[in-house]
């Protein structure tokens, strides 16, 4: 499974719902994909977006190591505590901020079965949650830092970006090239 990263549109999406017929055995196939790309990728949490889907779901392992999916999560509370962590995300990789979010959440969402259920979190779940939230309304946590490091860090992975297209279809002509030398000389 391949993350997206920071430049591609499904990132600044508004994740759909999951419709419940929707929750099954592929849709856990696809969950279990996403474990693995999060963990190969040695991240905590992982969102619909970022697994290149616009749907509203993330999974999560914490640091209790409990692997939890959250379908159609909604927030419905947050502590007036806040608390500041250096911040980081597979969709914009080697990029850290600190960011201040709430201390303590409580979600609602359905489970990997259709199973609703409410869970009060604190800590760096509790930051997981809200970071991979966002992902689901299109906002990645730089838009949560210092707007001059957002710009700065949009305006990098845009030249990332571009510098990649043009170095694969520098490959793509040259490629062609030898395959049209290839052709000239099988019709000698």
């Amino acid at each position: 499974m391949r993350i997206t990263k920071l430049g591609e549109d499904i990132l600044r999406q508004v994740a759909e719902p999951v419709a419940m017929e929707e929750i099954n055995d592929d849709f856990r196939a696809f969950l279990d994909e996403m474990f693995d790309a999060m963990i190969e990728a040695d991240g905590v949490g992982l969102a619909g977006p970022q697994a290149g889907i616009s749907k509203r779901v993330f999974v999560v392992i914490a640091d209790d190591d409990v692997r939890r999916v959250f379908i159609n999560p909604q927030i419905i509370s947050t502590s007036a505590e806040l608390c500041d962590y250096e911040e980081g995300c597979l969709s914009v990789p080697g990029v850290y901020e600190s960011i201040q979010r709430p201390a303590k959440v409580t979600v609602q969402a359905f489970n990997e079965r259709g199973k609703p259920f409410t869970l009060e979190a604190e800590g760096l779940l509790a930051r997981i949650i809200q970071h991979e939230n966002d992902h689901l309304d299109g906002h990645l946590f730089i838009d949560r830092g210092d707007p001059d490091f957002a710009q700065k860090t949009i305006e990098q992975f845009a030249r990332r970006a571009e510098n990649a297209e043009k170095k694969r279809l520098a490959k793509a002509a040259k490629e062609a090239k030898i395959a049209a030398k290839k052709a000239a000389k099988a019709k000698k």
